[in-house]
């Protein structure tokens, strides 16, 4: 199992417009193959910054999830709008390995 990390940098302002594109990517990633562990927003101290994981059995499963993505009518609605509106101002991805009980 692979899972990915993803730190984001947010306009506070369009804090809305962020959570509704990340509540339609929960679902895309359920849809392509991935379990999606949830997004977390600003809440106490910083107003920019919200997170999210989410895994896949493996970096192959992930790598066939980008691909499809790159031409899944949602997921590319979803990019056109983030590169309209501008609502995420930068993004970093980590790649885990967890550890589980």
């Amino acid at each position: 199992m692979i899972t990915c990390h993803v730190r984001y940098v947010i306009d506070p302002y369009q804090l809305p417009e962020f959570e509704a594109y990340a509540k339609a990517w929960l679902g895309i990633v359920e849809r392509l193959g991935g379990t999606h562990h949830g997004y977390f927003l600003p809440s106490e101290g910083a107003n920019n910054i919200a997170y999210c994981l989410f895994s896949f059995p493996s970096l192959t499963d992930y790598e066939s999830y980008r691909h499809i993505a790159l031409t899944d009518p949602e997921s590319t609605a979803l990019v056109a709008s983030l590169v309209e509106k501008k609502f995420i101002v930068s993004y970093e991805r980590s790649f885990l390995r967890p550890l589980l009980p």
